[in-house]
Order: C-alpha cells, then sequence, then structure tokens
C-alpha cells in the first residue's frame, strides 16, 4: 500500500492530538485568566507568536502552525508554576526542537533537492506536527496523570509530580532526535545503512540510520532534555531520562521504518507518534524503576 492510502493514519493522528490539545486550552484559558491572568496572556500569546512567526517562515503551513500553537499552549498550561515565569514551563523545550528541525531541515538543502529527498518548500503539514509533538501534550494531561496514579506498579512512582513532565520531555526530545538525525544524516553521513541488516542503502529509505546522522541526533536529544531539565527544574533525573527515551525512541523510530513502514503497514506519521510514544514510555519505565528500586 502507498503512502497516500495510508493518509487514514494522518488524520487518525491529528484526531487523536488536536482535538484534545485545543479543547485543553479552551478550558484552562478561562480558569488562569481568572486566578493568574498572567499565565494566561503569556501562554496564549507567546503560542500565538511562535505559530505566526513558523508560518512565515514557511517551516509550516497554516494548519500546522495553529496545530502547534495549541499544543504548545496544551503544554504550557500543564507546566506553569509559581512563581510564574514563561521559560520555566515546556515552552523552552518545545522551542528547542523548533530550532533544532528548522536548522537541520535547512542545512544542505540543495543536495537533498538533488537526491530528492527535501522538506517541501510550504513546511510541515498538521499531521506531522501532531505526529511529532502530541504525545508530549498527551503524557501531560490530566487523565494521563489520573492513570499513572491508579496504577499499582506506578502507584510510588506518579506520586513524584516530576514524573510526566520527564516523560513529556522524552516524546520532545525523540522528536529533536529524529528530525536531526534524518536531516543531517543526508548531508553528512554518506550512504547509510538498514538498521535491520547493516546493509548499504540509498539516503532517504525508511529505517536508513548513519554514524553521522546518530550522533546528531544523540546531540539533539540532549539539547532538548538539558533544556527542558533546566526549565521545569527536574535535574540530573528528568534530563537522564529525557535523554534515555529520546534515543531509544530514535533506533525505535529507524526499527519501525525498516519493518512495518517499508512494508506499507505504517506511514511516516505513525512511524513518528509511535516513536515518541515507546520514548515516553521508556522513560517511564526507567523513572518508574528508579522509585521502586532505588
Amino acid at each position: 500500500m502507498t503512502q497516500t492510502g495510508l493518509n487514514w493514519q494522518s488524520k487518525l493522528v491529528l484526531l487523536i492530538v488536536l482535538p484534545f490539545a485545543a479543547a485543553y486550552v479552551v478550558l484552562q484559558s478561562p480558569w488562569w485568566a481568572a486566578q493568574a491572568p498572567a499565565v494566561a496572556i503569556w501562554t496564549l500569546g507567546l503560542s500565538a507568536i511562535i505559530a505566526l512567526a513558523t508560518w512565515k517562515l514557511r517551516a509550516a503551513t497554516a494548519g500546522a502552525a495553529f496545530t502547534g500553537a495549541a499544543i504548545t499552549a496544551s503544554l504550557m498550561f500543564s507546566t506553569a508554576n509559581f512563581p510564574y515565569e514563561p521559560l520555566h514551563t515546556a515552552l523552552t523545550p518545545v522551542l528547542a526542537v523548533a530550532v533544532l528541525a528548522y536548522a537541520a531541515t535547512r542545512a544542505g538543502r540543495e543536495r537533498k533537492e538533488a537526491l530528492g529527498i527535501a522538506e517541501q518548500r510550504h513546511g510541515r503539514t498538521a499531521s506531522q506536527v501532531a505526529a511529532n509533538l502530541g504525545m508530549a501534550a498527551l503524557a501531560c494531561s490530566g487523565p494521563a496523570q489520573s492513570l499513572l496514579v491508579n496504577s499499582h506498579w506506578l502507584a510510588r512512582a506518579a506520586a513524584d509530580p516530576m514524573l510526566p513532565l520527564a516523560v513529556a520531555l522524552a516524546a520532545l526530545a525523540e522528536a529533536a532526535a529524529d528530525t536531526v538525525s534524518s536531516e543531517m544524516g543526508q548531508v553528512l553521513g554518506g550512504r547509510p545503512f538498514l538498521i535491520t541488516t547493516l546493509r548499504r542503502v540509498e539516503p532517504g529509505r525508511d529505517g536508513a540510520i548513519s554514524l553521522a546522522g546518530t550522533l546528531a541526533g544523540a546531540a539533539a536529544a540532549a539539547v532538548v532534555a538539558g533544556a527542558g531539565a533546566w526549565a521545569l527544574r527536574g535535574g540530573l533525573p528528568m534530563f537522564a531520562a529525557g535523554c534515555a527515551g529520546g534515543l531509544f525512541g530514535l533506533f525505535f523510530d529507524s526499527l519501525l521504518g525498516a519493518t512495518l513502514e517499508e512494508r506499507g503497514w505504517l506511514n511516516n506519521d505513525a512511524v513518528n507518534f509511535l516513536s515518541t510514544a515507546s520514548a515516553a514510555a521508556c522513560a517511564l519505565v526507567l523513572l518508574a524503576l528508579r522509585q521502586r528500586f532505588f
């Protein structure tokens, strides 16, 4: 089945993420406006400015910019704390993801265009944004936190308020690692190899990895995890969980690409969404084990 025939998966990802993020923002805005107006003003204002900037830079379509604004606002509301400082919310790691993705996408664009693997000039679509950032918003949500608290195995870990933030950060770290690894690997990595067979393949093939691309992706994950740990005041445990989850998700993404995507069972948006979910799950398991045994 072609990628076009799998468009329903992109629509499904968007349907899972966008209504949730938009509804969360709509419900949270009046509450924050009444309780702490500065939180509502900064959140809605900065989200709108970032959306406008990404659209004007042609880094995203209008629909993608709106989707990104809803997700960013949702994450900022979820991570607001007092004394309130906008940079000490999920805004900082989201900005890190956006800047890294923008720079990596435009690096070596002429070579990518010659190979026929360059991103379209109108930028990312709404489903692509939802696939990369949506899991972080879902992980920080109230329902997700309730599931953690009600889980017997995770009950002790769920008592830590940093847990959902670290899980969301791992998803963001994977999103940055995947984009940077893919984009920079095509520029610097030479001819990559397939993760399942280690055979050399052409650049741009699903599941292809390179040493340069992997190192670039690892660096991107570390940058986002570091930015998030600083912004959310999570310290070394959050940084470590974010990095580990981001790296795990990076390799899981390549594995899905070389198997299910290559066979036409998943499209790229579904792969990206599942990969960010795997990163979040990895961070969750690591933090739960840390709480249980250390």
